[in-house]
């Protein structure tokens, strides 16, 4: 049987803080204005996201601009609340404290290095949902990249409000990905899955129904992932210069986003940065044949998502809704 793991929430928290090295120095002034910059950033992002994915409006939530401990702290709320929404229980044994405690401390370990990477997340599970900006990494990629500041920050922001966009276009989404995990982590006593190069030994565990389902939950974030991609270019135009520089450098380096990120770590997998590039040709094409308002159907309910096929075949998806397509 497989059931939701005990975790000591305590200990992840404080492990994936004492894990998350400080971030790069900057003065309080700079501090401040880097602040200013990435709220103004996201206020902008709204209009233009809106414009570019002709979605109606975004999912209400705070936007807070955090440091890397801070993010470690709403990570672990948010995995808590998930985990517990799909039937994690108190531990009552002394082995499931002990199990909890270890647990704890390897999803701490793993909030504490993405939280070294991610620059944004939406979090629509907390009970006032939020947009988190992670500045001191949004800082150390600028830097790296030799990039105008304002203009990336801009460029993070878009992709960041593009998710707002998507949880307020299906409503329906956030619960349905917390269905999704729940039917991987019950058991359904059919055969293991099948061993498949692509996947890791933690997806060969499962059985045959549920890598099935995990399929799906991988579908669904690269949707997510690559549609927030494509449409942080489409907004770009008039706001980020230099944009084609900007996406040839972070492709170049980027790890696979933050919620993505954060369902990865929660179900013991690691997101490959491929996955979710299938997401973003998925979305081209649609759009290329349907245009932004058929790529649009996909929000609108369960049945409209693509398959884990459909995401590689977009044709496919096309000819399956015809008639909710145009």
């Amino acid at each position: 049987m497989t059931a939701v793991p005990c975790v000591d929430w305590q200990v992840a928290t404080a492990a994936g803080r004492l894990l998350t090295p400080a971030g790069p120095e900057v003065s309080r002034t700079e501090a401040t204005a880097i602040v200013a910059d990435l709220r103004a950033s996201a206020a902008r992002a709204t209009h233009a996201v809106a414009a570019a994915t002709e979605l109606a409006a975004p999912a209400p939530a705070e936007v807070l601009v955090v440091g890397r401990d801070s993010w470690v702290a709403a990570a672990t709320a948010m995995a808590s609340t998930m985990l517990q929404a799909i039937g994690q229980q108190p531990a009552t044994s002394l082995a499931e404290r002990v199990g909890g405690r270890l647990a704890g401390a390897q999803l701490g370990a793993a909030f504490g290095f993405v939280a070294t990477r991610i620059l944004g997340q939406f979090d629509p599970y907390s009970t006032g949902r939020r947009l988190l900006l992670v500045a001191p990494n949004i800082v150390t990629v600028e830097r790296a990249m030799g990039a105008e500041p304002h203009g990336f920050r801009q460029w993070v922001c878009l992709h960041e409000e593009t998710h707002r966009f998507q949880f307020g276009a299906a409503p329906w989404l956030a619960q349905y990905l917390l269905e999704l995990m729940r039917q991987i982590f019950d058991d359904d006593g059919d055969e293991p899955a099948q061993p498949q190069p692509t996947r890791s030994p933690a997806i060969r565990l499962l059985s045959a129904t549920q890598a099935a389902t995990l399929d799906r939950v991988t579908a669904v974030m690269s949707l997510l992932e690559g549609h927030a991609d494509v449409m942080m270019d489409r907004a770009g135009g008039g706001l980020v210069p230099h944009l084609d520089r900007y996406r040839s450098a972070f492709e170049a380096r980027r790890d696979a986003p933050g919620f993505a990120q954060l369902i990865s770590r929660l179900l013991g997998l690691r997101a490959k940065r491929e996955q979710y590039l299938h997401g973003a040709t998925f979305c081209r094409a649609v759009i290329a044949e349907a245009g932004v308002g058929g790529l649009n159907v996909a929000f609108r309910s369960p049945a409209t998502l693509p398959t884990p096929a459909e995401l590689h075949r977009p044709e496919d998806w096309l000819r399956r809704v015809p008639e909710r397509v145009g």
